[in-house]
């Protein structure tokens, strides 16, 4: 049998060595005053203010000056009364009632309240090399989670994991926890390495931190298992690659890292993807290092999450492969830059496999564990699979530079562990898209002129409207609300019910993609229903409200950011065509829910 050979998604040489030089800022430049549009909305107490007066200043004094502020300030503890700090909530226009404020001569300082988090600093002496773990903001994602009971299995060179025969583990993995893996190059139950680089991979997602030693790792209190499917040269082939996906997902890996990536479509890796996911296994794979417009295999497979490199700066870093099929970017390094633009880990010599050493690697290979290991994080902290996790990544990627929407390069965005914790406590119910729904429900009703229309209370406590009115738009994920709390500890019969919205079962019905199928975020599935609704007029409520459930989520989709639309030659016509169809679903619904004039 002849074998398709795979290659590392890892480290590219250096080519250049550049030098930055920061420029320095005068002493007597003040800082501007804050403003709460120049703030992270995460790090603001909604409303409220600080106000710091002058020594001396009394409580009669600023409550005669707040009548004239429109706010109600109070002192903000009984020691304050000497320095007159005071704070105000219920405010409305907080940077407006600022600028008012700032102009008095009594004020030394006003400004946002805002929120201040412990920040989880790791005693690993070398953590300040590791710019790639600032820039996915895992100081504070730590303060959240760290991965705890959470099984990642490295599907790669192997891990230097144990004192077995010649190999030893290095020193930075010493207190990881592991659980039992395989060497499918060698068919044997000791998946040490003897290449380097899944040694690197693992230390990104959990190697040891707060120990004192080396660097630290994202999810460093979660579980790896080492599998070997690549051998000292870097190579393995899509049957063994095939076994060890199924072997991991039958042995209780909750995400998979697939730092590997070359050769052509292989059915067999492609449904072994697909079983991995339906057990409820997070894949996530590298997107290649040949700086072309093609996500390799097995990134491009449905079910994968499909993962880019950037570098210090943020940008697509220079040997990064994107495409169509991509989810998201990660700091995988840049080392034109200089070496420490790299991604520091321990790992091995790969000259010899006993002597312990720590590396800057680059690659689409080092971008992809940032991304396993804050799925693990993500599932540490209650998602619930696949689907729950990717939301909530997607959802809290930062966007790239000048980028609002999906792209080929960077996918959803730019890692950011932080902001996905955050979004996972609201990622699991979808409401937004309802309330858009109905916001246009009216604005259809308010068109029909008064003997046409069917009054709204009418309309909504009819089953007929109001449930594909839901599934339209949150699908059946309220009753995970309903019957099961918000926490979707469920029964295994709310959980099947538990549907996305219906322009997304595509992936229900032909299986999970990267983009977007436009037939499905369309007004044609509300408009092919419609057709039997004009002779049996008893249809018509259900059609007027799946017409305008599609209206709301096409229309949220929109506003928030279009997704990426298959078939579409450029990105920025998915947003006309969101609202185009938008308009028709408007158009179907109204005709719905007119009434014949008697």
């Amino acid at each position: 049998m002849r074998k398709v050979r795979w290659n590392l998604g890892g480290a590219a040489l250096a080519l250049t060595l550049t030098a930055a030089c920061a420029s320095g800022t005068r002493e007597q430049d003040a800082p501007p005053p804050l403003s709460v549009q120049a703030l992270d909305p995460r790090d603001v107490v909604k409303g409220a203010i600080v106000v710091d007066f002058k020594d001396g200043t009394t409580k009669a004094e600023f409550d005669a000056w707040e009548t004239d502020w429109g706010i109600d300030l109070e002192l903000n503890s009984v020691e304050s009364a000497a320095v007159a700090l005071t704070i105000a909530v219920g405010v409305d226009d907080v940077d407006a009632v600022l600028a008012r404020i700032r102009q008095h001569p009594a004020v030394e300082a006003a400004e946002p309240l805002m929120e201040v988090r412990a920040s989880f600093t790791p005693n690993d002496p070398r953590f300040e090399q590791q710019w790639n773990l600032r820039m996915i903001d895992m100081p504070k994602a730590w303060e959240r989670n760290r991965g705890k009971g959470v099984v990642v299995a490295v599907l790669d060179t192997g891990i230097a994991y144990e004192d077995y025969e010649d190999f030893k583990q290095v020193p930075d993995l010493k207190g990881v926890k592991f659980v039992k893996g395989y060497d499918f190059v060698n068919d044997d139950e000791h998946a040490n390495d003897d290449h380097g680089h899944g040694t690197h991979v693992a230390g990104t997602i959990a190697q040891a931190t707060n120990n004192g030693e080396g660097v630290a790792g994202v999810a460093f209190e979660a579980t790896l298992m080492p599998v070997k499917v690549l051998n000292h040269f870097g190579g393995g082939n899509t049957a063994d690659i095939a076994d060890a996906i199924r072997f991991a997902a039958d042995n209780g890996a909750d995400v998979i890292n697939m730092s590997l990536g070359g050769g052509a479509y292989s059915q067999v890796m492609a449904s072994a993807v697909e079983y991995a996911r339906k057990k409820g296994v997070t894949v996530v794979a590298a997107a290649g290092n040949a700086a072309r417009p093609q996500v390799e295999f097995p990134a491009a497979y449905p079910g994968a999450v499909a993962v880019s490199a950037v570098g210090p700066d943020g940008t697509l870093a220079s040997y990064s492969s994107y495409g169509k099929e991509l989810d998201i970017a990660a700091p995988g390094g840049e080392k034109r830059l200089g070496e420490q633009g790299g991604i520091l880990q321990n790992t091995i010599d790969p000259r010899d496999p006993s002597r312990s050493i720590y590396a800057y690697y680059q690659g689409t290979s080092m971008a992809t564990p940032h991304v396993a290991a804050v799925a693990a994080m993500l599932y540490a902290a209650g998602a619930k699979g696949p689907d729950e996790v990717e939301q909530a990544l997607y959802a809290g990627a930062k966007k790239a530079a000048g980028h609002e929407a999906w792209t080929e390069q960077y996918g959803h965005g730019v890692l950011n562990a932080e902001a996905s914790l955050a979004a996972l406590g609201g990622s699991s119910v979808q409401w937004p898209p309802l309330y858009w729904a109905l916001a246009l429900l009216a604005v259809v009703l308010l068109t029909l002129r008064g003997r046409a229309r069917p009054g709204y209370l009418n309309v909504l406590v009819k089953p007929a409207f109001f449930i594909p009115l839901l599934l339209a738009t949150v699908g059946a994920l309220f009753l995970r609300v309903w019957f099961g709390g918000a926490d979707g500890a469920v029964g295994d019969a709310v959980q099947v019910a538990a549907l996305p919205p219906i322009p997304d079962w595509e992936r229900i019905i032909f299986g999970r993609g990267k983009t977007v199928n436009p037939l499905f975020y369309s007004a044609l599935i509300p408009l092919l229903l419609s057709l039997p609704a004009i002779k049996w007029r008893g249809l018509r409520p259900a059609m007027g409200g799946l017409a305008l459930g599609f209206a709301g989520f096409l229309a949220y989709a929109a506003w928030t950011g279009a997704p990426a639309l298959a078939w579409m030659p450029f990105a920025f016509l998915a947003k006309p065509w969101l609202g185009f169809n938008t308009i028709i679903c408007l158009v179907i619904g109204r005709a719905m829910l007119q009434k014949e004039e008697g």
